[in-house]
């Protein structure tokens, strides 16, 4: 073996494929014992071997474990295992959970049934077989230190020649291990990266997904995480936020999002400092992706514009922002301790004249007339994400039919008034009617006066005489 080639060779194909030399010398020694016991091992042999990288030498070693008499199945409980094993695999394809033509039924009824505390108790007894298994007596003459279910390396004789099969069983076990660690080490890198912003070149477009080279592996965007408007086309470059990182059959599926609402605060790290640093804060976001969305922002630090800082000389930092969501309106808002400071910094640009906090986690906002559809927004967009940012129920009203609303109720409480007053009124009269009717207690000056004396009839008719 040349070892300057070998080294070479292990070296180029860590750099294409992003593993480590270690692990592809590991899966060259898992080959070449592969091909080793293709070509002169035994069935049920374990093999193992190492390879010297300075020098290229290979040694060779048969693997057993070491045993005592209780760790092996006797006859009879070898008849009961396979009765159990028989009646199970029946029932299995009664179940239709196996095909009775099946080669490995032992193999598909473990896999559909799982194990039991009885069944683990038997998985640590075994049919003795002596290419696996060595006894405890016969291991300790080859190593005085072994114990029970510790291995025991038996070297081998190293063999240079080997035929076609094992050759190609070699060359199968190298691809195979070399993928497999390939999608480990892709599935951890980008664990990673989950929760963060990658960029990605658009490859292809599928029934409305796009899937995007992310460099090691292909990212996917499905249709739920894709910004209403936005269209993509091969070639293009675009940032994108990690959702999660799953396994697969085929390798780690990647999901990738562009409107999540955590893209905005990552893209505003990548442009602001002081965010990066932790001296500006992102207390929270509401999103309408595609349209508008609205970021809370806060600092601890005396001197520091926190709205200023985001958005930068001129609009420069948020205007970076903007760029990179495809145009997407970005309202940057003071956060508050006070609810009702906050609520009114985010109904901004609209001007509050008060808010009034009410019971159940809702609030009122009092606006000038001028103001209102400014507040509201075009189909309540506005005060719909001033919402969502501040959890608030809110309610918009304008002053002047607050004004009108409480001077009705002004109104109706005299009208109220004046519908009690006329009773009152007409007590009052019966009252003074009953005073004047009332006797009055007699006094010097209604005492009655003594009456004149009656004049006869006689003197009347005189008196009528002397007239005529």
């Amino acid at each position: 073996m040349d070892i300057k080639v070998f080294t070479s060779a292990i070296s180029q194909i860590a750099e294409e494929k992003g593993i480590s030399a270690e692990k592809i010398i590991d899966t060259i020694e898992l080959a070449i014992a592969a091909a080793y016991k293709k070509e002169y091992g035994l069935k049920g042999q374990k093999i193992k071997a190492k390879i010297d990288p300075k020098t290229g030498n290979v040694k060779f070693w048969q693997v057993k474990l070491v045993i005592d008499s209780s760790m092996i199945y006797s006859e009879e409980e070898l008849e009961a295992l396979k009765d159990e094993i028989a009646s199970r695999a029946d029932k299995a394809i009664e179940n239709d959970k196996i095909k009775p033509s099946s080669a490995k039924i032992t193999e598909n009824l473990s896999y559909q049934s799982g194990t039991s505390a009885d069944e683990e108790e038997k998985e640590k007894k075994f049919r003795f077989n002596p290419e696996k298994h060595i006894m405890i007596e016969d291991a300790k003459k080859e190593d005085s230190k072994i114990k029970i279910e510790e291995e025991l390396e038996i070297p081998l004789e190293t063999k240079e020649e080997y035929g076609r099969i094992a050759a190609q069983t070699a060359k199968q076990v190298i691809m195979q291990r070399i993928r497999e660690a390939e999608r480990e080490t892709i599935y951890e890198e980008y664990k990673s990266k989950e929760g963060e912003i990658i960029s990605g070149v658009v490859q292809r477009i599928e029934a409305g997904t796009v899937f995007l080279d992310i460099g090691k592996t292909l990212g996917v965007l499905s249709k739920e995480e894709q910004v209403r408007g936005e269209f993509y086309q091969p070639g293009q470059r675009l940032k994108v936020y990690v959702v999660k990182i799953e396994e697969g059959s085929r390798g780690p599926a990647i999901f990738l999002s562009r409107a999540y609402p955590k893209i905005i605060s990552k893209l505003f790290e990548l442009e602001v400092p002081e965010v990066a640093n932790g001296t500006v804060v992102i207390k929270s976001i509401a999103r309408e992706a595609g349209s508008r969305s609205k970021v809370a922002v806060t600092s601890d630090v005396e001197g520091v514009d926190p709205v200023g800082s985001m958005v930068g000389q001129r609009g420069t930092r948020v205007g970076a922002v903007i760029l990179e969501l495809g145009g997407e309106k970005v309202d940057i808002i003071e956060w508050s301790e006070d609810p009702e400071e906050y609520i009114a910094n985010s109904l901004a640009p609209a001007k509050i004249i008060e808010v009034r906090i009410e019971p159940k986690n809702k609030a009122v906002a009092i606006i000038p007339e001028d103001q209102l559809s400014l507040a509201i927004g075009k189909d309540g967009q506005n005060v719909r994400l001033s919402a969502k940012l501040t959890g608030w129920k809110i309610d918009i009203r304008s002053a002047e039919r607050i004004e009108e609303e409480e001077e009705k109720k002004k109104k109706a409480k005299a009208e109220k008034k004046e519908k009690k007053s006329p009773t009152k009124v007409v007590d009052k009269e019966k009252t003074t009617k009953k005073l004047k009717t009332a006797k009055k207690p007699k006094t010097a000056k209604t005492a009655k006066k003594p009456k004149k004396p009656k004049t006869g009839k006689a003197d009347k008719k005189v008196a009528v005489k002397k007239s005529k």
